[in-house]
Order: structure tokens, then sequence, then C-alpha cells
């Protein structure tokens, strides 16, 4: 996960504060309570809007970085998260085997090297759907997004680039019984970063919902984007 930086005060700073007994401790702030919707609720709140992806280049995500300083690239950190069973690692958190389940296509995988990382709404999409007016900081947190475990997820190679950045309408995981968890987690990433929809995308994502049953979407809004574009 991202860790935020904080000033530390040195030991003998430390020492010389004042006791005050039977002071409080500060509490830590309390995590967001998550957004929970139906499926077709929450597809109804995607704000709706026409995409332009005039300017858009790969290079405006940098990904695959490592913010935590553990020496565990985002990739690696997926890897370690959604295997079935305990990871081998090597050298420089280089995850060298384990056992992925790919839900796009229902395959069990046990080379890392057969996976890709897919962001769960691709970049090329992100930047379409107001990515575009981010900083450069913003589109990096999302590019390595580890606050949810919808926005990022190993998936075999093959269904992957068979994906490559279209949307629910251009194309659906090949499996169908994946289908509601994909239409849940494309529409809880959008909701979690503000990006919006277009008209056939809204319309693929409602026909999905239709057929959907009770499935929920939960998302927690992602930070603010504080720095200057």
């Amino acid at each position: 996960m991202i860790k935020s930086t904080s000033h530390v005060l040195s030991v003998a700073a430390l020492l010389a504060l004042p006791v005050l007994a039977g002071a409080p401790a500060t509490a830590a702030p309390a995590a967001p309570a998550p957004h929970r919707l139906s499926l077709s609720e929450a597809v109804e709140a995607l704000p709706l809007a026409a995409e332009s992806r005039q300017g858009y280049v790969r290079t405006a995500f940098k990904h695959w970085g490592d913010a935590d300083h553990d020496r565990c690239s985002t990739r690696a950190e997926v890897l370690i998260a959604e295997s079935r069973t305990k990871p081998v690692i090597e050298g420089k958190c280089k995850v060298s085997s384990g056992t992925w389940y790919s839900y796009y296509d229902g395959q069990t995988v046990t080379d890392p090297k057969a996976l890709d990382i897919d962001h769960m709404t691709p970049l090329a999409e992100a930047w379409d759907s107001g990515a575009s007016q981010w900083s450069p900081a913003r589109r990096e947190d999302y590019a390595n997004d580890l606050g949810a475990e919808t926005s990022l997820v190993a998936v075999t190679a093959k269904s992957n680039r068979s994906k490559a950045d279209q949307d629910p309408a251009q194309w659906l995981p090949p499996l169908a019984d994946a289908r509601c968890t994909y239409a849940a987690d494309w529409t809880a990433t959008k909701l979690r970063w503000g990006l919006t929809a277009d008209k056939a995308e809204v319309a693929a994502l409602e026909k999905l919902a239709q057929g959907c049953g009770q499935q929920q979407v939960e998302y927690v809004k992602a930070p603010e984007d504080t720095a200057s574009v």
C-alpha cells in the first residue's frame, strides 16, 4: 500500500516533551466507510460525458513503481496479494511462482510470467474519462492503486491483451460467469476515481445489471487531487 510520509521527532525531542498524566492517546483517523450500492444504482451514479483521447500517451501514467519503498513494485504487490498459495519471492521481491486464478477466463496459472496486471479501467479509458485533466501525480496514484482490490487484477496475458483499452460496450470477459463481477469492478473503479462514462458504456452496463440479480458495488472515493496540473 502507498504510505504517506510524516515528520518524525528525534528521540531527544520526544524525551523533552512534557508528560501529561491521564492524557488520552490520540486515536488514528478512522478509515472512510465504503459506499455500497446495487449494480444498477452504481451504474446510474456514473457521470455521463462524451470521451476524448486527444493528447493521450501511455507514459502520462507512471506505473509499476514502489511507492512504499519496500522493494516490491506494484506488479509484485498484486501478485503477492492475489496468489492463492504462498508465493515464492526471490531476491529483490521477484515473484517466481504461486497460484493465481484469472477470473476473466477461468484459468489457473502458476507461472507469473503468464500473467498481466490489468488496470480494471484501462489507462487510455481513464484518460478519455477525465484523467486528462489530472495532475501527473494523481495519474501515477491511479496507475498504482493498491488501495482498492478492484483497481488492479492479475489475469492471463491473453485475456488482458484481448481486452486492451476497450470498455464494456466493446469487450467483456470470455467467461460468462465473470461478467457481473467485472461490471461491478469496472463501475466501482470509475466511481472511486470520479471518472465519467459515455452513453454506449452506460447502456452496456445497464444491460448487464439487469441480469446480475443482487450484485453489489462497493468503493471508497480516492483522495482528492491536491497537486498542480
